[in-house]
């Protein structure tokens, strides 16, 4: 079983991916309900944290009920990192986890990111100042490189284990290839048969079934993986890993009434969160997930995004759950 600190992780755990906008407590909350393993907040400034800005503080929100759970942080400022982990420290997450993955442009030209993967010295350094600043365990999540021409992440992974770090997740792309083109496990791979490393190593990148998850598990030989963009509007997808690593079957998908009770859920702690009208606005993106391959689902659709009242929207999902009660064959290519 994977042990980071004082955690120690069911055997082959499946993680949920640190999402910008998407990672926030209910979300993780539905996630949790349905098999993820070990959660971590959407990434957070470490300047952004400093400054006190608002949308950071809050990002620092996390609940019992989704332990064990991670705080996910990036920069590219020794003294920053070190003094977001001070604040992170504050909230009592079960760890420290620092990006040097993201590949969105606004982040790698600060310096922080993947813009990281450049510079494995000064990866080394931001690293060891979080990991001097707190007693938590630290992880890491990047990626295997800048490009194709300077995948890096073999002597990353024995830096990065050398000064403490105690996991690693690999996304298993550069950061030329942003969320495009297939992953590469076997850089993963080779890193796992390293006999220098000791520390959990998980995959990321890819893993949208059941059974691809199974064809991984059994291929890499990994300590465990972490999925994210799969999860969005599907938190089932824990649950149906697991069961399909333990029996070779397929769990039955969920119905739509099953999907209607996960949005509705979702807003209700997204209000509850955020406040009603920004839970109400922000949960807009999310139903086009939800509702993904239902037929005919284009009018009830444009409801939810147009509509601002709560009451309202729950009838529209009463609605739904009439309509389609008995149409669950509905859910085309399911």
């Amino acid at each position: 079983m994977p042990k980071i600190g004082n955690i120690i992780l069911p055997d082959y755990p499946l993680l949920l991916a640190p999402m910008e906008d998407v990672s926030d407590p209910p979300f993780r909350r539905l996630c949790k309900m349905h098999g993820a393993d070990l959660m971590y907040s959407e990434f957070i400034s470490s300047e952004g944290l400093i400054r006190d800005a608002m949308k950071s503080r809050m990002k620092l929100d996390i609940f019992d009920y989704e332990r064990p759970v991670g705080i996910q942080i990036f920069g590219g400022d020794e003294e920053a990192m070190a003094l977001s982990a001070k604040i992170v420290e504050t909230v009592q997450p079960d760890l420290v986890d620092i990006n040097f993955g993201c590949p969105v442009k606004k982040v790698v030209c600060k310096g922080a990111g993947a813009g990281v993967l450049k510079d494995i010295d000064l990866m080394v350094r931001l690293t060891k100042a979080v990991i001097k600043s707190t007693h938590l365990p630290v992880t890491v999540k990047t990626r295997l490189g800048w490009d194709e021409s300077s995948i890096n992440i073999d002597e990353v992974a024995e830096r990065l284990q050398d000064i403490g770090v105690q996991a690693l997740t690999v996304h298993a792309r550069t950061r030329a290839q942003m969320y495009k083109g297939h992953s590469d496990w076997t850089h993963i791979e080779r890193i796992k048969n390293n006999p220098r490393i000791s520390m959990p190593i998980f995959g990321n990148g890819d893993i949208d079934s059941p059974e691809k998850a199974l064809e991984y598990k059994n291929k890499f030989g990994l300590d465990g993986m972490m999925i994210g963009r799969a999860a969005i509007g599907y938190p089932w997808i824990f649950n149906e890993i697991k069961h399909f690593f333990k029996t070779g079957e397929k769990l039955a998908p969920p119905t739509v009434a099953d999907r209607v009770e996960a949005a509705q859920n979702h807003l209700i702690w997204s209000m509850e969160w955020k406040g009603e009208r920004v839970g109400i606005v922000e949960m807009r993106r999310h139903y086009t997930n939800y509702f993904k391959g239902i037929q005919d689902f284009k009018q009830y659709k444009q409801r939810l995004v147009t509509t601002d009242g709560h009451n309202e929207l729950f009838d529209i999902f009463n609605q739904v759950k009439e309509v389609y009660a008995n149409y669950d064959n509905a859910l085309v290519g399911q």
